[in-house]
């Protein structure tokens, strides 16, 4: 599973993921992307579904990258819990996505493998996607 080695803080507010993604909105490295198509939170267990998704479809033959990370801390107070004394402890990692990011890149495969790849991937995120091309 992905996690930081080491952060600064143990514990961080939720935030807000209002606009567009800022960085990470173009196919950089392959041929073939997975992009975001609303905002969201994706797990690192998320991840780890969609990467080993993404290459049984592929048969393990091609470059595939991971554009995104889970550097969030995301907490919870243990069940039955009254309200109050402080937040809770951190439970696992989270990746904040907005709308436009690329998350997953392929590259040394037909078009038809990787559509297939990032599909059978989209469907263990808990957001739309979409299929691109690299422009150019």
């Amino acid at each position: 599973m992905l996690m930081p080695k080491k952060v600064e803080w143990r514990k961080q507010s939720k935030g807000r993921m209002r606009g567009q993604a800022k960085g990470g909105a173009l196919v950089a490295f392959g041929e073939f992307g997975l992009k975001a198509m609303e905002p969201g939170w994706i797990t690192s267990r998320q991840i780890e579904a969609a990467r080993i998704a993404i290459s049984r479809a592929m048969s393990r033959s091609g470059k595939m990258w991971i554009r995104i990370f889970p550097d969030k801390p995301r907490t919870k107070k243990p069940a039955e819990t009254r309200m109050g004394k402080g937040k809770g402890a951190p439970e696992d990692w989270v990746a904040v996505v907005k709308p436009g990011r690329i998350m997953f890149e392929l590259s040394g495969v037909e078009l038809e493998i990787a559509k297939e790849a990032l599909r059978l991937a989209g469907h263990k995120l808990p957001i739309k996607t979409k299929f691109v091309e690299r422009l150019g």
